[in-house]
């Protein structure tokens, strides 16, 4: 069992700045990767930023240069640093831990979510 707490979201103005924090808890051991997702209203459910076990990272094209994913393993904890902002970056984001198991569904694990608004 993991537990995954988000902050650091709410309202700022276009080309302003955030960072969100995701502290997990619980079975924390065996996560193999750590991300932030995000949706919007009538839009569909995205991955924003990955980070592995191993230190790989990907971007959805649309933050690349703008947002950095980053961990703190003394703490647990994951980061989103959010740079840049825009009014389409408005959204609910949502932290996300996954657990591969041999021979079982891989586990995936949400935090409750933290609303960022970006006005224009």
């Amino acid at each position: 069992q993991v537990q995954l707490v988000e902050s650091g979201g709410g309202l700022v103005q276009a080309g302003g700045s955030l960072r969100l924090s995701c502290a997990a808890s619980g079975s924390i051991f065996s996560i193999n990767a750590m991300g932030w997702y995000r949706q919007a209203p009538g839009k569909q459910r995205e991955l924003v930023a990955v980070i592995t076990s191993g230190g790989d990272i990907n971007y959805v094209d649309s933050v690349k240069g703008r947002f950095t994913i980053s961990r703190d393993n003394a703490k647990n904890t994951v980061y989103l640093q959010m740079n840049s902002l825009k009014p389409e970056d408005t959204a609910v984001y949502v932290c996300n831990a996954k657990k591969a198991r041999r021979l079982l569904v891989d586990l995936d694990y949400w935090g409750q979510g933290t609303q960022v608004t970006v006005s224009s």
